[in-house]
C-alpha cells in the first residue's frame, strides 16, 4: 500500500490545563482542598499564606461574602460538563466581571506594574480574616483543649501508678491496655496476646517446644490474672471481652436485688432472648417471673454497652460546614465559612524581583520558568475563589427550593433533583454533583451535606409528589408514637402513610425503615 498524506479538518473537546484545575478543586472536600493548598505553598513560590491578615488594615465589605453577578459566559466557563465553555474558557475569563475580571491568560503582561495585582488577591485573605480576635482566641483555646484531652488508656495508666503492683504484673496489665479497642473491650485472646509475650521473652534464646509450651501456659495464668485487675479499674466494665461480660461487670456493681440477679443471668447467655422479646423462654431460662424480667430489663437499659466511649475523641467526628444559613427577614441567605478557606496572596518581594529581571534580561530562560510559576500562582487563587463562589451560589439555589425545611424541618422536605438545580444556574448536572460532594451547610437543624436535600419523589392522592426524606420523617413520627406494646408493622406504616395522602409500598416502608435505623415491630415490641 503506497504511504499518502491527508488533511483533516476535525473539532474535538480541549480542556484547558486552568479549568481541568478548577474541575479538579471542585471536587475536594475541605480537607482535601486544604491538603492541596499546603502542597502548591510548598511547590509554588509566588504563593504565601497571609499571616497578617488584610481584613485587620482595612474592614471586609459586605460584597465580599456574597457571590458576583455572573454572566451566561462565565457560567459556562465554570461549567465543567459543557464542551462549549472547555473550548472557550479562555475568551469567557475576559467577559466575567467580579471575581472573574482578572487576567488570567497566558500571555506575559505585567500586572504588577499598574499596582492592581495586589489588590486582587487581598480578596481570599479578607474573606478568610473576616473573624474578630476573639473568636480567633476561642479557636485558639479549643485546639489546645483538643490536644489535652484524656485517651482511655492514658486514664487506666493513670489508675495503674496507683497500684502497688510488681514490676512483672504492671507489665502484663499495660500489654492488656495496649489490646483495648476505643469501645474499652479487648480486642485480642489472652492466647495470642500470650503469644507475642513469650516471643518478645524468648529474644535470643531459642527453646524448646516444651519450654515454650509451658512459658506459654505460665503467661496465659498471669494475664488472666492482669485481666482481673483490669477489670477492676474504672470506668466499670473496661476489659471486657463480649458484651455480655461487660454488662456483667456493671451489674456487679449494683446493688444486690431481684432484678440484679435476674440481669446477671440473661447477660451470662440469654441476651438474644432478650432481644427477640421472648418471654416464654427467658423465664424457663432463669426462672423468674415475667415482673422480674421487665425489671432486669430495665436495669440493663441504665448500662454502659461502651465503656470507652466517653474517652473518644469527638474532634475527631467534627464536620466544619463550608456555608452557613442564616435567616434574613422572611427568607434565608447563605454565606460562605471564613474558617474553611484559605488565607492566601501573591508574594510581592518575588513578584517584584521577577519584574526587574524581566525588564533587563528580555527572553531568558529563568525568567520565563518564574514567569510560569506566578501565573500558576493566579490561576490557583482564582480557581478557588470560582470553587467557593459557585459552592455559594448552588447552596443558595437548593436554600430556595427547600424553603419549607429551614422553617419546619425534614418534614417538609420537597422532592428535588440535581438537574433541577443545574437547570437553573445554567451549569451541568455534573458540576452540580461535584459540588454538593462531600460539602456541607450548617442549618437550625444541624450541619448536612449539601446532597441531603435532594431526594427522590412519590406520588400522592392529589396528583403531586413527595419527598422521599418527609417520608423517612414521617415513619419516623409514627414510630415514635406508638405504643411499644403494639408495634406498627410495615404495612400498617403503609397504610398510614395512604392515609395522609402518599402512596408507598410496603417494601419501600421496610427500606426506609431499614435506612433510619428502626428495629422491626417483633424487636420493638415491649416485653
Amino acid at each position: 500500500m503506497k504511504p499518502s498524506l491527508q488533511v483533516r479538518l476535525s473539532q474535538h473537546l480541549a480542556l484547558t490545563p486552568q479549568l481541568q484545575q478548577s474541575i479538579r478543586l471542585l471536587q475536594l472536600s475541605t480537607l482535601e482542598l486544604h491538603q492541596e493548598v499546603e502542597q502548591m505553598l510548598e511547590a509554588n513560590p509566588f504563593l504565601e499564606v497571609d499571616e497578617e491578615g488584610a481584613s485587620q488594615d482595612r474592614p471586609m465589605a459586605d460584597a465580599t461574602l456574597a457571590p458576583p453577578e455572573r454572566s451566561a459566559s462565565a457560567a459556562d466557563d465554570w461549567d465543567g460538563g459543557d464542551s462549549a465553555a472547555a473550548s472557550t474558557s479562555t475568551a469567557s475569563e475576559a467577559e466575567t466581571p467580579g471575581v472573574d475580571q482578572l487576567d488570567f491568560s497566558s500571555s506575559d503582561s505585567n500586572d504588577w506594574d499598574a499596582g492592581s495585582e495586589r489588590e486582587d488577591y487581598d480578596s481570599l485573605s479578607d474573606v478568610s480574616g473576616a473573624r474578630s480576635n476573639a473568636v480567633e482566641d476561642e479557636d485558639g483555646d479549643w485546639s489546645e483543649r483538643s490536644s489535652l484531652t484524656e485517651s482511655l488508656n492514658d486514664h487506666l495508666r493513670g489508675q495503674l501508678l496507683g497500684m502497688r503492683l510488681a514490676a512483672e504484673d504492671m507489665l502484663l496489665v499495660e500489654s492488656l491496655i495496649d489490646s483495648l479497642n476505643e469501645d474499652g473491650y479487648l480486642a485480642d485472646p489472652l492466647e495470642d496476646i500470650a503469644e507475642r509475650l513469650a516471643i518478645e521473652l524468648s529474644i535470643g534464646d531459642t527453646p524448646g517446644d516444651e519450654e515454650a509450651a509451658a512459658l506459654r501456659e505460665e503467661l496465659i495464668d498471669q494475664l488472666r490474672c492482669a485481666l482481673g485487675w483490669l477489670q477492676n479499674l474504672e470506668p466499670c466494665g473496661v476489659g471486657a471481652r463480649d458484651l455480655g461480660e461487660c454488662l456483667v461487670l456493671q451489674l456487679r456493681e449494683c446493688d444486690r436485688t431481684e432484678a440484679q440477679r435476674v440481669a446477671v443471668l440473661i447477660c451470662q447467655g440469654h441476651l438474644e432472648l432478650l432481644a427477640r422479646r421472648d418471654m416464654k423462654k427467658l423465664t424457663a431460662a432463669t426462672g423468674a417471673d415475667e415482673d422480674d424480667i421487665r425489671d432486669a430489663q430495665s436495669l440493663i437499659l441504665t448500662l454502659e454497652p461502651k465503656p470507652g466511649r466517653r474517652f473518644a475523641r469527638a474532634e475527631a467526628n467534627i464536620v466544619v460546614p463550608d456555608v452557613i444559613v442564616q435567616k434574613a427577614g422572611r427568607g434565608w441567605r447563605v454565606v460562605l465559612n471564613p474558617d474553611v478557606m484559605p488565607k492566601l496572596r501573591i508574594n510581592d518581594l518575588y513578584a517584584q524581583v521577577l519584574r526587574q529581571h524581566r525588564s533587563q534580561r528580555n527572553g531568558d530562560e529563568g525568567g520565563a520558568t518564574l514567569a510560569v510559576r506566578l501565573q500558576e500562582a493566579r490561576w490557583f487563587v482564582k480557581n478557588i475563589l470560582q470553587r467557593f463562589d459557585t459552592i455559594q451560589r448552588v447552596s443558595q439555589a437548593i436554600v430556595e427550593r427547600q424553603k419549607g425545611f429551614f422553617t419546619h424541618g425534614e418534614i417538609a422536605m420537597k422532592p428535588l433533583v440535581l438537574r433541577e438545580i443545574a437547570d437553573e444556574l445554567g451549569l451541568h448536572e455534573s458540576t452540580i454533583s461535584r459540588v454538593t460532594t462531600a460539602k456541607y451547610m450548617n442549618t437550625p437543624f444541624g450541619t448536612f451535606e449539601l446532597k441531603y436535600f435532594f431526594g427522590s419523589s412519590l406520588n400522592t392522592e392529589a396528583g403531586g409528589n413527595a419527598s422521599s426524606t418527609a417520608v423517612r420523617a414521617l415513619i419516623k413520627q409514627f414510630v415514635a408514637a406508638e405504643d411499644q406494646k403494639k408495634p406498627l408493622s410495615d404495612s400498617q406504616l403503609s397504610t398510614m402513610l395512604e392515609e395522609q395522602g402518599i402512596q408507598v409500598a410496603r417494601r419501600t416502608v421496610a427500606k426506609y425503615r431499614e435506612a433510619l435505623k428502626i428495629a422491626p415491630a417483633n424487636l420493638r415490641k415491649a416485653i
